[in-house]
């Protein structure tokens, strides 16, 4: 293992020979702090959680320290080659320890220093403070890469759940959700395009609140927010019976 990073579809080992100084690590987030003094209290107002009801971040932002193999190839063609790619873009990154997870950000080659046996390439990164799965709610999974540990396959949860004519509820706990706030897309389906209503709740945020799509298709709904330790949802057709596919990354820091 050379614990490699894919920048887009560059991979730092295969097709640039960088080696890591030491094993690739994003930085975590900085909280995103919002105090009140009070005047004449003791300590202050934390207001950090107040908009949202959880807590929100800085991007992770750091650098890379990469040995890189002069007998490669020329050092100006190996410096240009990884400038004309990675310098100033935005892109996913891949770490190989941690392939089930990408992160999303801008990517900058701060400097290059040479050596007589091998030459240094420093890559600063500003990405988002959550990595997403590669994988969304509802695509199909793999044999192979799959973790039989921790991995959880979430299609057989969330695609065409049947909703009959006296409704359907159903509940997803944080090892479905993931930690990080999504707002997911449904996909609805129901008898004779007459679409459906849902009930949402989330104790964790302390949120209840009906919302209703008046035809078949795809729709996301601010109000609606996955987080926290589970949430709960009521579906109900406009017409008969149909279906509903909820559609969404897990994320976490």
């Amino acid at each position: 293992m050379y614990h490699s990073i894919t920048f887009g579809d560059k991979n730092t080992w295969d097709d640039w020979k960088l080696v890591p100084a030491s094993r690739p690590v994003f930085n975590p987030p900085s909280l995103k702090k919002r105090t009140v003094d009070i005047p004449g209290a003791d300590g202050f107002l934390d207001l950090s959680e107040a908009l949202t009801g959880y807590p929100v971040y800085e991007n992770r932002e750091g650098s890379f320290d990469f040995y890189v193999m002069n007998d490669f190839k020329e050092w100006y063609q190996a410096f240009s080659d990884i400038s004309d790619y990675l310098h100033g873009q935005s892109m996913h990154a891949i770490l190989e320890d941690d392939r089930e997870f990408y992160y999303d950000g801008r990517f900058t080659v701060n400097e290059w220093r040479s050596e007589k046996d091998y030459s240094r390439i420093v890559i600063d990164y500003s990405v988002n403070p959550y990595k997403w799965s590669i994988h969304h709610s509802l695509e199909e999974w793999e044999w192979d890469p799959f973790n039989f540990r921790i991995g959880v396959i979430t299609l057989g949860f969330f695609r065409n759940i049947d909703v009959p004519a006296q409704g359907k509820h159903v509940t997803f706990d944080k090892t479905l959700l993931g930690r990080a706030p999504v707002c997911p897309k449904f996909i609805i389906n129901g008898a004779a395009n007459q679409g459906m209503r849902i009930h949402y709740t989330n104790s964790t945020l302390n949120v209840s609140v009906d919302v209703e799509a008046n035809r078949n298709g795809t729709f996301q709904f601010p109000e609606i927010v996955f987080y926290g330790d589970s949430v709960s949802l009521d579906f109900q057709c406009n017409s008969g019976t149909g279906k509903v596919s909820i559609d969404f990354r897990q994320g976490r820091l």
